[in-house]
């Protein structure tokens, strides 16, 4: 096999980041030689931050993770639109990286797996979360944010950047993290 590098590519919307990600992304270090967070947009999905956002705050999330660890697996984050597999052929991935959190993701990414495997050749590494993120999701700490008014409480879910991200995204479009969005 040579120097091959293997990479994977973590794929999410991330929005917002949460310790969950960050621990998927550090457990991915010591898997793979290097690691593509792919920042992705989801017609699907309406998102409280643009793409750009959170592909900043996930920069700045993991140039501390490096900082603190130089000698794991380079990381990179990226933004991309279309299929997650196409993304992946475009940095040379050899797998893909996900997190399962509980028994309901586990139908719905096996599901994907399968897929991504039989149509791209493009084999899934999961990683299990640790008790802490079993629960955590991006949805929850916006639906906490929406009708919180002491984010603090977030503390165990999410870094403090993201929080004080998510204060300054309330005080400024409070409609943000309203499912039918401003307008309405």
């Amino acid at each position: 096999m040579g120097n091959r590098t293997h990479t994977a590519v973590y794929p999410g919307t991330f929005d917002p980041p949460t310790f969950g990600h960050l621990d998927v992304i550090k457990r991915g270090r010591r898997l793979f030689d290097r690691v593509v967070v792919g920042v992705g947009h989801n017609p699907e999905k309406r998102t409280v931050f643009d793409i750009h956002e959170r592909a900043d705050m996930l920069r700045d999330l993991v140039a501390e993770m490096v900082k603190e660890q130089p000698d794991e697996a380079e990381v990179e984050v990226a933004i991309f639109q279309g299929l997650t597999v196409d993304f992946a052929r475009s940095v040379n991935a050899t797998a893909l990286l996900r997190g399962i959190r509980n028994l309901s993701d586990v139908q719905n990414e096996i599901q994907q797996a399968v897929t991504n495997r039989e149509v791209a050749q493009l084999e899934t590494a999961f990683v299990v979360a640790g008790t802490s993120f079993a629960y955590t999701s991006s949805t929850l700490i916006r639906q906490v944010t929406a009708m919180g008014s002491d984010l603090h409480v977030l503390d165990a879910f999410v870094p403090q950047q993201v929080i004080k991200r998510l204060q300054e995204k309330k005080a400024s479009d409070p409609d943000a993290f309203t499912p039918w969005g401003s307008g309405v």
